[in-house]
């Protein structure tokens, strides 16, 4: 399941990435589609429409991106045990062994004879 959606994941975001470049600017589609042409010149493949259609479907692939990234974050958060880094701490107050309280010695450190 996880890898069909890992899939699907990846698909959605080539998608998106092909449609934000198909895109044009937006100071380069404000003078475009003008009065050249014949025809309407507000149908589906004007330049407004082309725009609109295409803004229309980066929105559809952005909300989906968006959503198989939220099921893709939740399924891997249900793979592993909720156990938190608190729960194996020791409890406060409680008392180290000896062994893990003292440092261990610095070997690049000077050795000062100790006259006793």
């Amino acid at each position: 399941m996880e890898q069909v959606l890992l899939i699907i994941h990846l698909l959605i975001a080539v998608a998106l990435v092909v449609v934000v470049l198909l895109q044009r600017s937006e100071g380069g589609a404000l003078g475009m589609g003008g009065g050249s042409g014949g025809g309407g010149g507000m149908g589906m493949f004007s330049a407004r429409g082309a725009a609109n259609a295409l803004t229309r479907t980066t929105a559809i692939l952005a909300a989906c991106f968006l959503v198989t990234s939220l099921a893709l974050a939740i399924l891997a958060g249900g793979a592993r045990d909720s156990e938190s880094i608190f729960d194996s701490a020791p409890a406060p107050g409680a008392t180290l062994p000896q062994s893990q309280t003292e440092a261990p010695a610095d070997p690049s450190a000077p050795v000062v004879p100790t006259s006793e």
